[in-house]
């Protein structure tokens, strides 16, 4: 191969190319050598240790406790004594010299060393990869193990290389040190490493002046020597205490909550913050209770705390406001560990200026230049901040197939499958890649994991004679849609933080790293491997194999209740007599959160069609009346269920509708078989109708709703008031509805089991209601109705993963043919169960809203969606 100028540049043939000799590049070194691969591996350092190398600022330290931020892949390594719960970087940089030294790894290290490019030949399957110095690599594998934090933000202050006095960065602070002793310092920015470095910088300064846009939350390190209670867990049992962090949520076991924080008394939760503060570090307070991650309500407690401790550190009291973020919630940018930080704010010579009331304008030959001020310095410390989680790799020009490079294909976003591999880039890995847990965990933990993993899948191409080894479009496309739904139920997407990609201009807004927890992305890629590489296709010798598929459909919160469940010894329903089942499903309904408060809560009680009185709820909005109405009819398989079974969500459906939600019984089988359900549900609608303006509902302005077996009355007597010429109904709002006997469609074979709602428990429904004989009569199965036409607009809402799905599709799609304006929306990764599920799924919050927006546009009225 030829040089820029013509010179023939040999090429240096290896098995696998790594980018990166910090903590995840070490390790690869020792894992590809038991493999008796050669390898190469390439560091723009002088030296191993990645961050901890480049990172020298003042204060730098590990912010999680050092003896779990450690290798424990060599047993000797165990041995290694920390001074303190939070080591400092030199440290730290220390540690991973001695594993260096120890396992003669720099033989197999090119330092000084930056890569330019890379691209993927097709013909020969290899990488050939590019040095700025003209070095010419060739591997089969390539390894991209360059850090989530390793590109520093570009500054985008104008003026900034105007300034003559002393400039640094603490993502690349001198090695040698700097003395500012006696001199005029600015630090711009307030993230971890301002932080960590403002306290010691201002007991050297004369005068020391922070810019902030942004104040971040920080929890006191209370730093001191290493617990010795976890020396001694380590001790007694290291095999043990290095699997409880892979098997943890964060990489550090813990002790999970299991209360809300809104849940318990004001005393009770300030007792139980007031301990996680004075214990320190970033992930103990933020897993007080079970709820700050996930709700507003909850957050605020948790970050109002905190505030107040910085109110009661900071004597000025504007200095003190100006100190405690408003503008995210707690835990959803990066929380910071500091010594005396805020304490810091108190010493005469220390200035804190706002940049939200006074911006900079311009950084001149002398200092700073803000709105209204011009400020003089020494020297200007730059802690902006880093090109998160995608920079490093970016940065380097890696082509794939077809020519398209990373930086193209990830124009809208990073598209990975595990965040290790990504699609049109066979063989090229990413260690705690976007898409994986990474700066949400214990690095080193994470780290390990990726490596074990990534050598063990090379490992298995070897063996099966594979050259080449990618994700489908559909497992990324998956993957993805996972991230997002898993950091959609959560407060994290509310903040703009380097997490987001925020912090840097232009980047694309998207959440990059994986929320799930350690523990559940650990076992979603051992699963990955276990089904044959499920989501991979894989090529060479032994022919092209492909295992396409998504390794997780079910949205993250339903797939904790199905975990939940699935430990709890609950007896099937189809196994219990309808009494039995009946009292079965009101205590379970009992331990459910209430929904949200509606205006007024009615109960009465209506003629049913045989002259009976039946229980019926109304539930009133708080906004004046008189409102438009939704006769709702509840779930149960025709069975189970009552007037108010589906509580919290008919309050939900009256707040978001901002409508009168009428919840009515009907008689059940099997005292009371077909048609008597049918009977009852449309002697319910036409004595609303009757009743709707004394009822507090505008005349006229109805809408019928039910869920699985209401939805299956709902369409019949959408039907019926047809038939009959009446009542007028505006439209028809079905969620997963029954609308066949047949139970013959795919998603029976599919969704049979594992659900909840299952493929027996409906036949068990069935048996119950109505005779085989008549499970095809149009009052059952409203899809067989001879005329389709004619019947008020339809909204239908199905689940995913449920028997019924296909069935309530297909209700849609022949309303439609017949000229019945019909909408269906399926809700990806649930169940039949889960949407209901009010206060419990707010992945299901969405579709609810989607429910109540469908009311609206029957109804023309204002929502609360």
């Amino acid at each position: 191969m030829a040089s820029g100028n013509g010179t023939a540049v040999a090429t240096e043939e290896f098995d696998v190319v790594v980018v990166g000799a910090g903590f995840a590049g070490m390790y690869l070194v020792h894992k590809l050598r038991g493999l008796g691969l050669s390898t190469r591996v390439l560091e723009t350092g002088s030296d191993v240790g990645g961050t901890w190398y480049w990172n020298r600022y003042p204060g730098a330290r590990c912010d999680i406790h050092s003896v779990y931020y450690s290798y424990s892949w060599d047993p000797e390594l165990e041995q290694w004594e920390w001074s303190e719960k939070y080591a400092p970087q030199p440290e730290i940089l220390a540690y991973a010299q001695h594993v260096a030294d120890k396992h003669d790894l720099r033989r197999d290290i090119d330092f000084d060393t930056k890569v330019t490019s890379a691209e993927w030949d097709a013909v020969a399957k290899r990488w050939h990869v590019h040095t700025a110095t003209g070095r010419h690599l060739a591997a089969k594998h390539y390894v991209m193990a360059t850090g989530c934090l390793s590109v520093p933000k570009e500054v985008d202050i104008e003026g900034t290389d105007r300034f003559q006095g002393d400039v640094y960065f603490t993502s690349r602070w001198p090695h040698e040190g700097v003395d500012f002793t006696g001199k005029r310092v600015a630090v711009i920015g307030t993230g971890s490493s301002a932080i960590q470095s403002i306290p010691i910088i201002a007991k050297q300064a004369a005068q020391l002046t922070v810019f902030q846009r942004t104040p971040n939350f920080s929890m006191p390190a209370n730093n001191g020597p290493n617990d010795p209670e976890i020396l001694a867990q380590r001790k007694a049992d290291p095999v043990a205490f290095r699997e409880a962090c892979r098997w943890s949520l964060g990489g550090v076991p813990m002790e999970m909550p299991t209360e809300s924080a809104l849940a318990v008394p004001e005393e009770q939760r300030l007792a139980a913050y007031e301990e996680k503060w004075a214990n320190g570090g970033i992930i103990t307070l933020n897993t007080t209770f079970i709820d700050h991650a996930t709700s507003v309500e909850a957050n605020d407690l948790l970050a109002e705390f905190v505030r107040n401790k910085i109110r009661s550190v900071v004597t000025d009291p504007e200095v003190a406001e100006t100190l405690c973020p408003t503008n995210h919630p707690i835990g959803t940018k990066r929380m910071c560990v500091d010594t005396n930080y805020y304490q810091t704010y108190n010493l005469p010579h220390v200035r804190l200026v706002d940049l939200r009331k006074t911006p900079i304008t311009t950084i001149t030959e002398a200092g700073v230049d803000v709105t209204g001020e011009s400020m003089t310095f020494d020297a200007i410390v730059f802690a902006t901040g880093f090109d998160a989680m995608t920079g490093a790799m970016v940065s380097v020009d890696i082509t794939g197939r077809g020519g398209i490079t990373l930086k193209e294909a990830w124009e809208n976003g990073p598209m990975t499958y595990l965040g290790l591999m990504a699609e049109g880039f066979p063989n090229l890995f990413m260690i705690t890649g976007p898409g994986s847990p990474s700066v949400l965990s214990n690095m080193m933990v994470s780290i390990e994991q990726h490596v074990d993993w990534v050598t063990d899948t090379i490992a298995f191409l070897r063996a099966e004679g594979s050259d080449e080894i990618e994700p489908t479009h559909r497992a990324v496309a998956g993957w993805v849609q996972h991230v997002n739904d898993v950091a959609d139920i959560t407060l994290y997407p509310q903040a703009n933080s380097w997490y987001m990609g925020a912090n840097v201009p232009g980047k694309p807004r998207v959440f990059l790293p994986y929320a799930g927890g350690v523990d559940k992305y650990r076992a979603i890629c051992d699963e990955v491997a276990a089904q044959g590489y499920l989501g991979f296709v894989r090529r060479g010798g032994a022919g092209t194999k492909v295992r396409d598929g998504v390794i997780r459909r079910v949205q993250p919160d339903v797939a904790v209740l199905l975990e939940m469940m699935g430990t709890m010894d609950i007896p099937a329903l189809e196994s219990m007599s309808a009494p039995d089942a009946r009292a079965f499903g009101e205590a379970m309904s009992a331990q459910r959160p209430q929904g949200p408060n509606c205006g007024e809560i009615v109960d009465g009680t209506y003629p049913g069609a045989d002259g009976s009185p039946l229980a019926y709820r109304l539930y009133r909005p708080s906004t004046p009346g008189p409102h438009p109405v939704v006769v709702y009819y509840h779930g149960g398989g025709w069975v189970l269920g009552s007037a108010v079974s589906d509580d919290p969500y008919t309050r939900d459906l009256c707040v978001r509708s901002n409508a009168v939600v009428i919840s009515v019984d009907y008689r059940h089988a099997p005292e009371a078989r077909f048609p008597a359900a049918v009977d009852d549900a449309y002697a319910a609608l036409t004595w609303v109708a009757d009743n709707a303006a004394a009822l507090g509902g505008i005349p006229g302005q109805l809408v019928v709703s039910g869920w699985s077996a209401g939805a299956n009355l709902a369409a019949v007597v959408s039907q019926q008031s047809r038939d009959r010429g009446g009542p007028a109904i505006a439209g028809q709002v079905l969620l997963t509805p029954v609308t066949d006997g047949a139970m013959d469609t795919a998603s029976y074979v599919e969704n049979s089991d594992g659900y909840v709602l299952t493929a027996p428990l409906m036949h068990w429904f069935f048996d119950h209601y109505v005779d085989p004989k008549d499970r095809l009569d149009p009052r059952v199965a409203p899809i067989r109705a001879e005329d389709l036409s004619g019947l008020p607009p339809a909204f239908i809402l199905t689940a995913e993963l449920d028997p019924l799905r296909d069935e309530g599709a297909a209700y849609a799609r022949a309303l439609a043919d017949a000229g019945t304006p019909a909408t269906h929306v399926q809700a990806r990764g649930h169940t039949h169960t889960t949407i209901t599920a009010v206060d419990v799924m707010p992945s299901g919050a969405p579709y609810r809203a989607k429910l109540a927006e469908a009311i609206a546009r029957f109804l023309g009225a204002v929502v609360n969606a």
